[in-house]
């Protein structure tokens, strides 16, 4: 069986994560959520780690939840949905508190929940053109677990502007937003993720580690109330005629009915 989630070390403190289902464009489900969180956790316990990189195999990044996975959720019992919001959103905090720097590199597409995964990163360095939307009104649902991340990374003024409208947007454009910390061509990309791994082996670890610590009691993530709220939000969301609808007409290749 193929990995979802492929781990590469450089021998110099650099771990790669790769995002492995190129043929459903990276899309998450529940074993690529539960093989993020584990190597996540992984990571933060093994101090030869200096740097992570995350990024995905293929064509794209992240093209959000897949859309089996969702369909499955709308058809799961109540406590079902909540467990799988709750994996979802504990991955996503997970992978925010890791003690070692997180670097993603985006190329192609990133959707819904790649942009929560770039919203956990300290730095995104993304492909032009790229292309970017926050895609789950369009199939009924919201934003719900990466929400508190995204609006921390980019400030609800500009959420406002994405958030709820599904409109893509390319590289240049989430560098405006703050999803994106620099934009390059798609040849430069490694050179570009290269230059922000670099100054990380030059400083010492423990410091790096401890002033990522210092940044996140300074702007602490979402607590536990918030964190359950988008997890009750998602698996409503899930419970709707609109979401039964959205994923239908997915399925049936046609404009849902509204």
């Amino acid at each position: 069986m193929t990995e979802v989630l492929l781990r590469s070390d450089d021998g110099r403190g650099v771990t790669t994560l790769t995002l492995n289902r190129p043929e459903k464009h990276n899309a998450l489900d529940s074993a690529l959520i539960t093989a993020l969180a584990e190597a996540a956790a992984a990571i933060a316990a093994d101090d030869s780690v200096r740097v992570v990189v995350l990024t995905g195999a293929g064509e794209s990044f992240c093209a959000g939840g897949d859309l089996a996975w969702m369909k499955a959720q709308a058809a799961a019992t109540r406590a079902e949905r909540i467990a799988e919001a709750t994996r979802l959103a504990s991955m996503l905090g997970t992978l925010d508190r890791l003690p070692r720097p997180l670097i993603a590199r985006v190329q192609g597409q990133a959707y819904g929940g790649g942009l929560g995964l770039m919203s956990v990163s300290d730095t995104v360095v993304a492909a032009r053109p790229g292309r970017f939307a926050f895609t789950e009104t369009r199939l009924g649902l919201t934003p719900a677990t990466i929400a508190p991340y995204v609006v921390r990374r980019i400030e609800i003024a500009k959420a406002r502007e994405v958030f709820g409208c599904t409109k893509a947007f390319d590289a240049e454009e989430a560098v405006r937003l703050g999803l994106v910390t620099r934009a390059v061509e798609g040849t430069d990309l490694d050179a570009a993720v290269e230059a922000e791994v670099a100054p990380y082996l030059t400083a010492a670890p423990g410091a790096v580690t401890a002033a990522k610590a210092l940044l996140h009691a300074l702007s602490p993530g979402p607590d536990e109330a918030t964190v359950a709220m988008t997890i009750e939000a998602l698996a409503e969301r899930w419970e709707t005629a609109e979401a039964q609808e959205g994923i239908t007409a997915f399925f049936e290749r046609r404009r849902p009915r509204w």
